[in-house]
């Protein structure tokens, strides 16, 4: 199968990611709102400022001044907005599930999507990335690299939408959560590095021959 060859070419090339980069749930859940149109090194940094603050946790978010909280995510950007969504999402979990984390585990991936997705700033790819990196559920996370790279490859159309990319994904792939979150990872690395949105590196591309 062509994706599945695609997947351990890309792994041969770059080794396993070990994604997300984070110690609990609810750090994952932070960063994959801060990555929201910004690197992953901006995050870092905001994540950071966080963790000096022993603000990771939802009770703790809920709770920090408004203007505290743009302040120390400021090196992720879109700071106004961003803090909007963290102090929403925090407000979410506290009232879903108490601000326990694991709890969410319990429900099932759909129910959980449909619940995240209700929240003000948390559009398809962050939910996902939130239900696959911080809850382990087989849920294909679809972003920017991904269209690029395989909309390239022809396996997809250049206007294919979020959910008819991650249909062609989910159907065609073994619904593993080890391996959705490793494609993933290796997808972003090939989108990164090489399938560049101007002057890609098609020449030393490790999916230049891919049968």
């Amino acid at each position: 199968m062509k994706l599945l060859n695609i997947y351990n070419k890309l792994r041969s090339h770059f080794g396993p990611r070990h994604w997300w980069p984070a110690k609990t749930p609810f750090e994952v859940m932070v960063g994959a709102i801060l990555t929201q149109n910004t690197a992953w090194s901006n995050v870092e940094k905001a994540i950071n400022n966080l963790k000096r603050k022993k603000l990771l946790t939802p009770q703790k978010m809920m709770r920090v001044p408004a203007k505290n909280l743009k302040t120390l995510i400021r090196p992720s950007g879109f700071y106004n907005e961003k803090a909007k969504k963290l102090k929403n999402f925090a407000e979410f979990l506290i009232k879903f599930s108490n601000g326990n984390v694991d709890k969410l585990k319990s429900y099932n991936a759909s129910t959980l999507r449909r619940k995240l997705l209700s929240v003000k700033g948390i559009g398809p790819e962050t939910a996902d990335s939130i239900l696959l990196y911080a809850l382990d559920k087989p849920v294909f996370v679809v972003d920017a690299y991904t269209k690029r790279i395989f909309a390239r490859h022809k396996l997809l159309p250049r206007d294919a939408t979020y959910e008819e990319t991650q249909k062609f994904f989910t159907r065609a792939l073994p619904r593993k959560t080890k391996l959705f979150n490793e494609y993933h990872a290796l997808i972003v690395e090939v989108g990164k590095n090489y399938c560049r949105k101007k002057r890609p590196l098609c020449e030393i591309c490790p999916l230049k021959v891919v049968k």
